[in-house]
């Protein structure tokens, strides 16, 4: 009994801490809560545009799958096209150069109508890779940002020490700890902030390119068709033959291989 009531004598005589995450949010007061909210939006904006850019990359590549087995095997282009997945990007190719194809032939300068009808496909590629690449900035800017948002935060709670220091007259813990506490806390989340943001940068800006490789050689392919009247077209691989049945073992009679 003795040893129960010395643990619950121990235990309400504890003292409180006092040097937690809420209590050095409230010893930065207005300005400590403000940062905060901006490094939760910064946050929470960088991982909504993470996976929504993600599925709309995934979207694209698995929509280019089609291309080889339909697009390249109809006899024309509107016909490729109408086997295409609606409000795609390789749609949207396809179509603008059906709409290139029909003005280049009115034009009389065959070489003005060349270039009219790679610019044409540029174009399309462009807003393509510009609707990709939207959101990207904010993650770049996040990735930039973030650690100095947090370093605001620092430099504040370092002034609010030195404060204390002066008005105290002594540098003791009690007074300086809930400010300093906070510093390092703000650097540490400007840091959980802007890491995830450069890497998903990083991680989407390759995925965009390996879009964009693929853009650039869907519309070079067409060009090339159009060109040439449908004489060039990438080569279509055919579909792999069936694997032939395997052979029955062979049985063996007195040393002799015997096929039944």
């Amino acid at each position: 009994m003795n040893l129960y009531y010395l643990a619950a004598v121990a235990a309400t005589e504890a003292p409180e801490n006092e040097f937690g995450f809420v209590k050095a949010m409230e010893e930065g007061g207005p300005v400590a809560w403000s940062i905060l909210a901006v490094m939760v939006i910064m946050s929470v904006g960088s991982f909504y545009i993470l996976f929504t850019k993600y599925f709309e990359q995934a979207k694209v590549l698995r929509q280019y799958k089609s291309v080889p087995g339909t697009f390249w095997r109809a006899a024309t282009l509107k016909e490729g096209a109408a086997k295409l997945e609606k409000n795609s990007a390789w749609r949207q190719i396809a179509d603008d150069a059906i709409t290139a194809q029909e003005k280049h032939g009115k034009m009389t300068d065959s070489l003005e109508a060349h270039d009219y009808m790679h610019g044409s496909l540029q174009r399309s590629e462009d807003s393509i890779n510009y609707a990709l690449s939207g959101g990207l900035s904010f993650l770049a800017s996040v990735g930039a940002t973030a650690p100095f948002i947090g370093l605001l935060g620092t430099v504040i709670g370092i002034y609010r020490a030195l404060i204390n220091i002066g008005i105290e007259g002594s540098a003791s813990i009690d007074k300086v700890a809930g400010p300093v506490g906070e510093a390092l806390i703000m650097t540490a989340i400007g840091l959980l902030v802007a890491v995830p943001a450069v890497l998903a940068f990083n991680f989407l800006q390759a995925r965009n390119r390996r879009i964009g490789e693929l853009l650039g050689s869907f519309s070079t392919d067409i060009l090339a068709y159009i060109s040439s009247d449908g004489a060039v077209k990438p080569a279509v691989t055919a579909a792999p033959a069936a694997k032939a049945a395997p052979a029955k073992p062979a049985t063996t009679t007195g040393g002799v291989g015997v096929n039944k």
